[in-house]
Order: C-alpha cells, then sequence, then structure tokens
C-alpha cells in the first residue's frame, strides 16, 4: 500500500497496477476492487485539490465520459465472472499494459473527440474489473505533447471522479462487503503516507529512473499474483482466494 501510493502520488498513476493483483491473489478479484477504490478516494482529496485547478477539463471530460459508459459492464464482468479467470485476465492485463507503457508506446492517431470518448470507454472497462483505467490513457494522453505537470493533473483529476462513478457502480451492484471494507480502512493509513511521500518527491526524482523501478514493481506483483503462483503463497502459509 505505501509503494502504491508513492507511486500515485509522484505520477498520478500506479495504485492499481501494483495493489490489485496482489490483493486479488489473497482476497478476492471483488475485494481487490473494493479495497483499491475506497483507500483512493478519501485519502487523494488533499494531493488532488491542487490537480483540479491545473487539469485541462477539456482533455478530460470527453475522456471521463466514455469511461463512464462502459465502467459499469467492467464491474458486472467482475460480479459474475469466475475469479480464477478474472485473476488471469488482471494480471496478463497489467502486464500488458506495463510493457505498452514502459515500451513508449504513444498513440499516432487522430485526436478527437470521439477518439477520447473511445479511449475513456476503454479505460472505463478495465476500471470496472481491475480499476486499472490508467494505460490507456497515459498512452493517449502522453502522445499530445501536453507538459508533464498538465499530464499529471489531468491524471489525478479524471482518476478522482472515476473513484465517485465507481463506489456508486459498487454500491448498485452489492460488491461492499464487509471484509473488504475493514481491509480498506487499515490500508487507509499507510497509503495516505505513500501520497504524502510521492506529491514531495514529484518534480526531484530523475523520471526515468521513478518510472524504471515503478515498472518492475508492477510486473513484480502482477507475476507473483498470478494463479500458477498460489503455490508460493501457500508454502509461505498465506490463504489465497479462491
Amino acid at each position: 500500500m505505501l509503494v502504491g501510493g508513492i507511486a500515485r502520488g509522484m505520477s498520478g498513476f500506479g495504485t492499481g497496477m501494483i495493489v490489485v493483483p496482489v490483493a486479488a491473489a489473497l482476497y478476492g478479484p471483488k475485494a481487490a476492487l473494493v479495497i483499491v477504490v475506497l483507500i483512493d478516494t478519501l485519502p487523494i482529496v488533499p494531493v488532488t485539490i491542487p490537480a483540479l485547478k491545473i487539469a485541462r477539463w477539456r482533455e478530460v471530460l470527453p475522456v471521463l465520459a466514455g469511461l463512464s459508459l462502459l465502467l459499469p459492464v467492467g464491474i458486472q464482468i467482475l460480479k459474475w465472472g469466475d475469479p480464477t479467470m478474472l485473476r488471469w485476465l488482471i494480471c496478463v492485463a497489467i502486464l500488458l499494459c506495463a510493457t505498452a507503457l514502459v515500451k513508449g508506446w504513444r498513440y499516432a492517431g487522430p485526436r478527437t473527440t470521439v477518439t477520447s470518448l473511445l479511449v475513456g470507454s476503454v479505460a472505463g472497462l478495465l476500471s470496472g474489473i481491475a480499476s486499472i483505467p490508467g494505460p490507456p490513457v497515459i498512452i493517449y494522453w502522453l502522445a499530445s505533447h501536453l507538459p508533464r505537470l498538465i499530464v499529471r493533473a489531468n491524471l489525478m483529476a479524471l482518476f478522482f471522479l472515476t473513484e465517485a462513478l465507481s463506489i456508486a457502480n459498487i454500491w448498485v451492484a452489492g460488491l461492499f462487503e464487509r471484509q473488504a471494507v475493514l481491509l480498506s480502512i487499515a490500508a487507509a493509513g499507510p497509503y495516505f503516507v505513500g501520497l504524502l511521500i510521492g506529491s514531495r518527491l514529484f518534480g526531484l526524482a530523475n523520471d526515468k529512473i521513478y518510472r524504471r523501478v515503478t515498472f518492475v514493481l508492477i510486473a513484480a506483483a502482477a507475476l507473483l499474483a498470478l494463479p500458477a503462483a498460489d503455490p508460493l503463497f501457500a508454502a509461505l502459509g498465506r490463504p489465497v482466494a479462491d
């Protein structure tokens, strides 16, 4: 949680890709989504408010509109899907997204409102299934040559509003369970500390080195959380979600 918070505070993304695969392995995909959404709502407010003032809303709103369309679809897939298959899907999706980001892939097509809606729709589907809306939006916005500060602000504004939409959809889907909520409360403290550390480090750390370390952590979390790694958790005496 601390590492996920630092990543989020520095770059505006990273929480879901680091926390979700491990949480899904330990507590199940549904609980993992609830945990990430809850810890990433109230604690993020102090570092998000400044970002809201400098975000470029003409870039954010079309993506948010597309995201809101397919977010409920992703949550329904999560609700009714097989947990083991969902864990495979989540981990593979995260590894593919991390590969795309570390390779520096950029969107080179037209930048229209329709394109923004489509990018947001993909982000919404990923957000509903695994709370990882970031990669398609990052690939899209980094290609716009917006300043790093603006990209970070846009991401933080988008993800903050996404969490509000996620809470509403999770509530409607009936996925708020007692264990997941209690785990979220316990994790909120370390996550908030990580956010503050990451916000302080923003602009100070070498961006290239930071990104490499972040993506190594993301890849490690996804690989360790694959169902194929369940015997490792069992050997360590940790229960694995059904």
